[in-house]
């Protein structure tokens, strides 16, 4: 367990907004300083007159004119401080985003979904009583207590003497009670993330949970999670009322060394009433935004937990074999056509190589056929194409023209297990139409779902798509058409029906993509019966006709398709043969 700091020094870096936000809190907390100077000032002039039956009118005005101020300040601290706690929020989503696709669909396999979702959602949401609560509070923890001490100085300085021994005493205390709290409140944050993380699993498995009879047991297990994240709250929240209860008698017992003795030189005559009542009405104020600072870090420790958290998370590191690809800064946007070839490629994921050195060249218009047996690397083959892994060695490159690949073809590095692509990857992918094994619907209309390969197509090119991917019954059936919301996960539809939405946004990226787009088919007629089969692949046939594609297989239709067919087996690619493959071949793959 590391210390918990009050300030984040990454945020800056982060987040250069934040920067401007704590210049105007640091001006704002000056300005606070100097009013509670003016204001003490005013008020024990004001109450020494009074004493005399007199009252100062300028004394009195300026002190109205003070309070008035201060309460716009408060104002102003609070509207700066939750413009920063929206800015950063925004922006270390956004960074959180980044991240989980700079690592890779393979790093995100390995995570909880809940948990990232709570992180991004609840565990930023806690800092905004960091950027409104405490974060105003460790400002003018600086600003005014300097100015107070300086003011007493010159005011009585046998005051201001016991207020800087004392004052060190508050933020001692409370970073012990500090180093409790920070471990009680990762302990609940810890809960809160397996908490929201198991719930949204089995939210994602009611049906097999139903099938099988365990719905009822993972009711206990959640009310269980949910008991345990209570009793790690309520933890949290007694280190929090004890430290308010400590800071509170320091303070107290402070400002009682300090009432003391000037009660009783101003009953011996050593000192005048308005100095007596001006150090009486400064000092509190002076452990004043100490105590509350103290009082509102512990509300906002679950914020920092987070925030911690979610700078960590999204950290730039190395890439490994799992993760997205990494451009350079100036990468460069590929042009269509040339081959795309695959140089002694090895993906090594630690606990297994799916890839081991593969030389391979993709020519422009070829359809290529990828059989082999489960986890043999054929995915793993699609996801160096989409960028979304890097290689352990070798490299792939695009626009290289020559067959076979000499090693000294012109080209443009896609993927390098040796350092960035020269690739811009996002301009790359726009130009793949990619049908996966499970193509994810959003709980979105149809129209939109179909969008996504194109978010900018007009109508007439979603018909068309339609119309294309065989998807025109399923539309007239729905009660809105295209405009039918489907649920999440494209609740509604069937999965040959889902797959065919997939073809549709396929249909609609390549319209939309250029010349010489790529196709990547990822077995899009698996788990299909017979007739969903054929309508899935009348459209595939439409979809690669004259285009380069590279479809991973296991059915004879599709391979039939294909002008090459390779095996994937052991991380090894060899091809089988120039001539068709035949049904026992494919059987065995």
């Amino acid at each position: 367990m590391s210390n918990r700091r009050p300030f984040d020094p990454r945020l800056l870096r982060r987040v250069p907004a934040t920067r401007r936000h704590l210049a105007v809190l640091g001006l704002l907390g000056v300005g606070a300083a100097a009013l509670v100077i003016t204001q003490a000032t005013a008020l024990a002039t004001v109450l020494a007159e009074a004493i005399h039956g007199r009252l100062d009118r300028t004394a009195l005005a300026v002190f109205v004119v003070t309070v008035a101020a201060r309460a716009g300040l408060v104002w102003a601290q609070g509207v700066v401080a939750a413009r920063s706690a929206a800015a950063v929020k925004a922006a270390l989503r956004v960074d959180l985003l980044d991240a989980v696709g700079r690592r890779g669909p393979g790093w995100l396999a390995g995570q909880r979904a809940g948990t990232i979702a709570t992180l991004t959602g609840r565990g930023l949401d806690a800092l905004d009583a960091y950027f409104t609560g405490y974060l105003p509070q460790l400002v003018l923890s600086v600003t005014v207590p300097i100015a107070v001490l300086a003011r007493l100085t010159f005011a009585d300085w046998s005051s201001a003497l016991i207020v800087a021994v004392t004052l060190p005493l508050i933020p001692i205390f409370g970073a012990l009670l500090g180093w409790q709290a920070q471990a009680a409140t990762e302990r609940q944050w810890r809960r809160l993330s397996r908490l929201g993380g198991h719930f949204l699993d089995m939210v994602a498995g009611l049906p097999t949970l139903r099938a099988f009879g365990r719905a009822r047991a993972q009711v206990d297990v959640v009310r269980r999670m949910a008991d345990g994240h209570r009793r790690a709250t309520m933890s949290t929240l007694r280190i929090a009322f004890l430290s308010a209860l400590v800071l509170e008698l320091v303070a107290t017992l402070s400002v009682a060394l300090v009432a003391v003795p000037i009660g009783l030189r101003l009953l011996g005559g050593g000192l005048t009433l308005q100095t007596a009542l001006l150090v009486l009405l400064l000092t509190p104020e002076a452990y004043l935004p100490l105590r509350a600072a103290g009082s509102r870090f512990h509300a906002s420790m679950e914020g920092l937990t987070a925030l911690d958290e979610a700078l960590t998370l999204s950290t730039r590191e190395k890439p490994g074999p799992g993760a997205t690809a990494t451009p350079r800064e100036a990468a460069a946007t590929p042009a269509p056509g040339g081959a795309i070839r695959l140089e002694s490629v090895t993906v090594d994921y630690g606990r297994t190589v799916a890839l081991r050195d593969v030389s391979l060249t993709i020519r422009p218009g070829e359809r290529i056929a990828v059989v082999g047996p489960s986890g043999a690397g054929k995915s793993t083959l699609l996801g160096l194409l989409l960028g979304f892994v890097t290689p352990t060695g070798g490299r792939v490159v695009t626009g290289a023209d020559r067959w076979p690949a000499t090693g000294d073809e012109p080209g443009l590095v896609l993927v390098d297990g040796a350092g960035p692509a020269d690739v811009d990857l996002d301009a790359w992918r726009r130009r793949i139409a990619w049908v996966p094994q499970r193509a994810h619907l959003f709980a979105a209309s149809l129209a939109d779902n179909i969008r996504l390969g194109h978010p900018d197509a007009p109508a007439d090119a979603v018909r068309r798509a339609v119309h294309a991917a065989n998807l025109d019954d399923v539309v007239l059936g729905l009660p809105d058409g295209l405009d039918t919301l489907l649920g999440e996960r494209g609740h509604g539809l069937s999965s040959g029906q889902r797959q065919r939405v997939a073809l549709a946004r396929a249909f609609l990226r390549v319209e939309f993509a250029g010349p010489e787009p790529l196709i990547l088919l990822d077995e899009p007629t698996a788990r299909l019966d017979g007739a969903a089969e054929a309508v899935v692949l009348d459209a595939t046939r439409r979809l690669v006709v004259g285009r380069t594609a590279l479809l991973v297989a296991h059915r004879p239709a599709l391979l039939r398709e294909a002008d090459r067919v390779l095996r994937v087996d052991d991380g090894t690619v060899r091809e089988l043969t120039p001539d068709r493959p035949t049904p026992d071949v494919v059987a065995t793959a």
